[in-house]
């Protein structure tokens, strides 16, 4: 019998198995590390692991605490510094990386400073730190969104996606040719963007979840893939190396539900909107 997983662990692997071997890749704290790690340790050896501040090809060990924690890896080729870091972005070198998302809009623009008024917010978050500079320029940016919100209208811009849609990005000049978010991972299923119209719309689900409870959070009328297929399910020795590399995005949602935490937090936040 196959063993449980969550959707949390579900959507680590699914960013993890978008790491191909040979890559350089940017990684930012927490499910894009673990990701990251897992894809190095089973099937992309050869993947470069970055961090946005500078420490290059570092050996995971344990999940890191701040984007410049080299207490967390078994050791790097070398260290640098966030500007040279960002610059290589600028300048092609970087081939993935991941990104977290707060709000996220049809098109792939995205929030992850504040949710409400920006002087009166209902919640104030982290701010744009690398993710303006790394959806710009990357040549394939993959957006992980774990208790987000799909809206029609972001409540602060923070980064850029496919803006107005078509090829409202290519026409700025701004942006290399071919950049932008290539995918959006949830806990419920995959999502891709149109070539032409740059639309999101729904490519894959997770196990055991329908496509009718994916539309009913997303505002707009989402579109479906013709061949809409179901994630691949997590083998093992992934699950394995999730839990035992970070269990606490494996398994820390689960335990917070049984020791009736998060229906705490949401009081708490709704509290703060009042």
């Amino acid at each position: 019998m196959a063993k449980k997983y969550t959707l949390d662990e579900l959507l680590i692997i699914t960013a993890a198995r978008e790491i191909h071997d040979g890559e350089n890749v940017i990684l930012g704290v927490g499910l894009p590390t673990t990701a990251g790690a897992l894809a190095k340790a089973l099937h992309a050896p050869g993947a470069t692991l970055m961090m946005e501040s500078g420490i290059i090809d570092f050996q995971p060990l344990v999940p890191p605490n701040h984007i410049a924690d080299a207490h967390s890896c078994r050791g790097f080729s070398y260290a640098t510094d966030l500007f040279s870091a960002f610059t290589m972005t600028y300048r092609g070198y970087v081939d993935v990386c991941f990104l977290g998302v707060a709000q996220i809009d049809k098109f792939g623009n995205i929030n992850t400073t504040v949710i409400g008024d920006y002087y009166k917010p209902k919640l104030r978050l982290p701010g744009s730190g690398g993710a303006a500079d790394f959806l710009s320029y990357a040549k394939r940016t993959v957006l992980t969104m774990r208790g987000g919100d799909f809206v029609e209208k972001l409540d602060y811009f923070t980064s850029p996606g496919y803006l107005d849609g078509g090829d409202s990005r290519d026409a700025t000049g701004l942006f290399p040719k071919g950049s932008g978010p290539s995918m959006l991972l949830t806990t419920k299923g995959v999502f891709r963007f149109d070539e032409e119209s740059r639309e999101m719309y729904l490519s894959r689900v997770h196990p055991g979840v329908k496509v009718e409870d994916i539309k009913k959070e997303v505002p707009w009328d989402l579109k479906v893939a013709q061949d809409l297929s179901e994630t691949d399910r997590p083998t093992e020795r992934e699950i394995g190396f999730v839990r035992r590399f970070a269990p606490t995005e494996a398994v820390g949602r689960k335990l917070m539900y049984e020791l009736g935490l998060t229906n705490a937090f949401k009081k708490a936040q709704e509290r703060g909107k009042n």
